[in-house]
């Protein structure tokens, strides 16, 4: 059995490798992901981060205050825009980041307890650190006052107007920005590898659809090989394929252009070995329940670039609206990216065990759910 399998992988290799369109395709093509986040993030500069600023408070004088405050930052270049055009701008790559004071942002001050306070990052949460690190401590003083006055709004304005008129000042250090923007490049390299393994597995998977319609399949059986060995070695072949796509994208991403990802080698290359099953699984589902390869080619059109887009693997999802955040979440590749970004924070494997026995879940049903539909058919010749 080990022998028929370790055959048929080989053979497959062999075959598919042949080619040097699919070398591009399956080992050149995930470095072009880094390429492009080269081409996006490498030319950011020191002008500062761009935020753009939704007010939604009106004119109230905390909320004007606030954003005068902010632009009175050095590393920070501000521009007043709404809602929709700051999704736009995000989205475009105009702006680096999004600050939201929605309706009730000065009442809540004036409570002694700051809200209606967003901030939307389409470089991870990192980029907006500093500018968080500000805006919190200046709300945080104006509660502050406003617990001292202890709501009498006339004694509230007169220590609001002192800190106003205290002449404090920060004087900030500008810190080296490229680490914010390796860990950008990291996000959105991933993002890409992520899209182009799923495309790979179903690409592989329907070799078994194109053996049956070339009728190599048939060949293979009427020798002493299982039908089952067959589709076992294709698995394999899967696996083989696309860990050679984690390695040599994370070795050119880390070793060729020296960007910290900020999670270690083998946790990462783990945890996307762990989505490779993932898109095995999903990949095989795709195959069982398509009857010729035009079908399966369509089908993976339908879904693996509209769930990387909708789960954040172009941009994180937090800037699009709350119900396709939602959506997000019934997505493998959101707790991939959602993992990368809790270890970049310094959490360890075990403190993002959720998110893994989430994958692992996702991997369990996609493979008995085609095992399921091969089942049905009574025998794997039927399948394949």
């Amino acid at each position: 059995m080990i022998k028929d399998i370790w055959w048929l992988t080989s053979q497959t290799l062999r075959k598919t490798f042949r080619k040097r369109s699919n070398l591009i395709l399956y080992v050149a093509l995930p470095l072009a992901g880094i390429l492009l986040s080269l081409m996006i993030y490498g030319n950011g500069g020191d002008a500062g981060l761009r935020v753009g600023v939704v007010n939604q408070d009106g004119d109230k004088p905390i909320a004007t205050d606030t954003i005068r405050f902010l632009e009175g930052l050095d590393q920070i270049r501000l521009t007043e825009v709404t809602e929709s055009e700051l999704r736009e701008q995000l989205a475009a790559g105009q702006l680096d980041s999004g600050l939201v004071l929605g309706a009730g942002y000065s009442d809540s001050i004036l409570a002694g307890e700051p809200d209606h306070i967003g901030i939307q990052s389409v470089k991870g949460t990192t980029v907006t650190a500093y500018m968080k690190a500000m805006l919190y401590n200046y709300t945080g003083n104006l509660a502050a006052l406003s617990r001292v006055a202890q709501g009498d709004e006339a004694k509230f304005a007169q220590l609001y107007e002192d800190y106003q008129q205290s002449g404090i000042t920060f004087t900030v250090h500008s810190a080296d920005s490229s680490v914010e923007q390796k860990q950008a490049m990291t996000y959105q390299t991933i993002g890409f590898l992520i899209m182009l393994m799923m495309m790979s597995a179903v690409n592989l998977s329907e070799l078994i659809l194109k053996s049956r319609e070339d009728r190599t399949f048939f060949r293979i059986i009427s020798s002493p090989i299982n039908a089952k060995h067959f589709v076992i070695s294709i698995l394999i072949v899967n696996l083989i394929v696309m860990a050679v796509q984690i390695v040599v994208t994370l070795f050119f991403l880390e070793v060729v252009f020296h960007i910290d990802t900020g999670v270690p080698f083998g946790r990462m290359a783990l945890l996307l070995m762990l989505f490779a099953l993932v898109s095995i699984g999903l990949s095989l589902v795709i195959v069982v329940f398509s009857k010729n390869s035009g079908i399966s080619s369509a089908l993976q059109n339908i879904i693996v670039t509209p769930t990387c887009l909708l789960a954040g693997c172009f941009f994180p999802s937090e800037i699009m609206p709350e119900a396709v955040r939602r959506i997000s979440e019934f997505m493998p590749q959101h707790w991939v990216l959602q993992s990368i970004e809790n270890l970049q924070q310094g959490e360890s494997l075990a403190q993002i065990g959720f998110n893994l026995s989430v994958l692992a879940a996702f991997a369990l049903v996609f493979f008995l759910l085609a095992a399921y539909k091969i089942a049905r058919n009574n025998d794997t010749r039927n399948f394949v």
